[in-house]
C-alpha cells in the first residue's frame, strides 16, 4: 500500500511539473532524474544495508545515501507542489472574476520553476545543515533556592545522534571533540543514539570513550535504542564507561553540594520490555531529601508531567529533533508537549534538545542540530 501511494504521489508531482519545464530542459531532466532516484529506492529506505548486503560495501553505503536523500528531497517537493496548486486555484478563481488579466500559462510555467529549483536549493542546504558538526547551544536553566557551590554548573547534553546508515565513526569524532571543549561538569546523552545493532555499529560508536567531565557521562536509552537491541547497547556503552540510568539516579557531590541526576527509560519502553517501563517516580526513590537540584534525563518531553509529579526541577529531552525540517515541526506538537528549547511545566523546567545528529533524510531546514550546553543558575 506504500509503495503505491509513494508510485502515485511521485507520478503526480512528475505529471504536474515535468511538462512546465520545457524551456528548462536541464532543469527538468534534474527533477525527472530525482523523481526516478526516489520513487526507486526510497521504499527500502530503513532496511536497505541488509537487502544490498551482497553487493559490497561502497555499492551498499551509495545506494543508502541516495535512498535517504531522495527521501528529503520529495517530501520536501511535495510540500512546494502542494502549495502551488493551491496558488493555481486561486489564480484560476482571480481569472473567473477578473478575466484575461492574468496570464495563467505564465504562472503555470513560472510557480514550475519555482518549486523546483527551490525543492533543490532546500535539499542542499539542508544536507549541508546536517552534515555539519553542531553548534553550541547555550542555556541558563534558574533553579530556586541553588547554593553557590552549584551556580554556573555545567552540563553538555547530546541527543538524537543516530548512528547508523550515514552518521559514521568521524562524526561522532567531531561531537566529541566540541562536547569537550565545553569543559563540562557532566554529560548528558539523552537516547536515540543508534539505528543498528553493537555488531554493525559498535566501532562508530566508539569515540563516547573519549568523552572527558568532572563527574563522567550518562545515558538513557531513546526508542531508537529498542528497535536496535537495547540490552547489547546498554553493556557496551557500560564498557565504554558511560552510566547508563534505567529508572535509577546518581548522586554528585559537587564543591560541597549535592545534586542528583536520574534517568528513565524511553517513555514507550514497557511496550518492548515490561521490566523497562518508564518510571520517574522510581528513578527519584531513595535520593536524598537534602539535594540542592534534581535532574532528570527523559528521551521524550512527553515524561514532563510524571516527572514534575515525582518532584524534579530540572528535566533534558531530546526526541523531536526540532522538527528536523519544515513541516515536520508542525507535526511534532500533535505528539509532544514540546517541540524544542526551554519551557516550564508547574515547577519543572523542561529543555528539548533539536538533536545533535538526524535520522533518515540527512537533511535539517529550519531546525538546526545543537549540542547544548547548560548551566544551572541561582533564582
Amino acid at each position: 500500500m506504500l509503495r503505491f501511494l509513494s508510485l502515485f504521489l511521485h507520478g503526480l508531482i512528475a505529471w504536474r511539473l515535468l511538462p512546465e519545464l520545457g524551456q528548462w530542459p536541464v532543469l527538468s531532466a534534474a527533477l525527472g532524474l530525482a523523481l526516478l532516484n526516489s520513487v526507486l529506492l526510497m521504499p527500502m529506505g530503513i532496511g536497505l544495508a541488509s537487502r544490498l548486503a551482497g553487493f559490497g560495501h561502497r555499492t551498499t553505503r551509495l545506494v543508502t545515501w541516495l535512498a535517504w536523500a531522495g527521501m528529503g528531497f520529495s517530501s520536501t517537493l511535495l510540500i512546494l507542489a502542494f502549495i502551488r496548486e493551491l496558488t493555481l486555484l486561486g489564480t484560476f478563481a482571480a481569472d473567473l472574476v477578473w478575466p484575461g488579466r492574468l496570464d495563467l500559462a505564465a504562472w503555470r510555467h513560472q510557480s514550475a520553476l519555482a518549486v523546483t529549483v527551490l525543492g533543490f536549493l532546500i535539499t542542499l542546504l539542508g544536507f549541508s545543515n546536517a552534515r555539519r558538526t553542531a553548534a553550541v547551544t547555550r542555556v541558563s536553566i534558574p533553579v530556586r533556592n541553588l547554593p553557590p557551590a552549584l551556580q554556573g554548573f555545567r552540563i553538555v547534553q547530546i541527543s538524537d545522534i543516530h548512528v547508523g546508515p550515514t552518521i559514521r565513526r568521524d562524526y561522532l569524532r567531531r561531537i566529541v571533540a566540541a562536547v569537550n571543549r565545553q569543559q563540562p561538569d557532566m554529560v548528558a546523552i539523552t537516547g536515540d543514539l543508534v539505528d543498528g545493532s553493537v555488531r554493525e555499529l559498535a566501532p562508530h560508536v566508539a569515540p563516547l570513550e573519549d568523552l572527558v567531565s568532572r563527574h563522567g557521562s550518562y545515558f538513557v536509552t531513546g526508542n531508537h535504542e529498542y528497535y536496535s537491541g537495547a540490552h547489547a547497547w546498554i553493556a557496551e556503552l557500560r564498557r565504554l564507561g558511560i552510566e547508563v540510568l534505567l529508572n535509577s539516579h546518581v548522586v554528585l557531590e559537587h564543591q560541597g553540594a549535592t545534586a542528583v541526576v536520574a534517568g528513565v527509560t524511553d517513555y514507550g519502553a514497557g511496550h518492548f520490555d515490561s521490566a523497562h517501563r518508564s518510571d520517574p517516580h522510581a528513578a527519584i526513590a531513595g535520593a536524598p531529601t537534602h539535594a540542592a537540584v534534581r535532574v532528570l534525563l527523559a528521551h521524550q518531553p512527553r515524561s514532563a508531567p510524571a516527572a514534575a509529579e515525582a518532584g524534579f526541577d530540572v528535566q533534558l529531552s531530546g526526541h523531536t529533533h526540532g522538527g528536523q525540517f519544515m513541516p515536520w515541526n508542525f507535526f511534532v506538537r500533535l505528539q509532544q508537549p514540546f517541540v524544542a528549547g526551554l519551557h516550564r511545566l508547574g515547577e519543572l523546567w523542561v529543555y528539548t534538545s533539536r538533536g545533535t545528529g538526524y535520522w533518515g533524510p540527512p537533511k535539517r531546514f529550519g531546525a538546526p542540530s545543537e549540542i547544548t550546553l547548560i548551566e544551572l543558575i541561582a533564582c
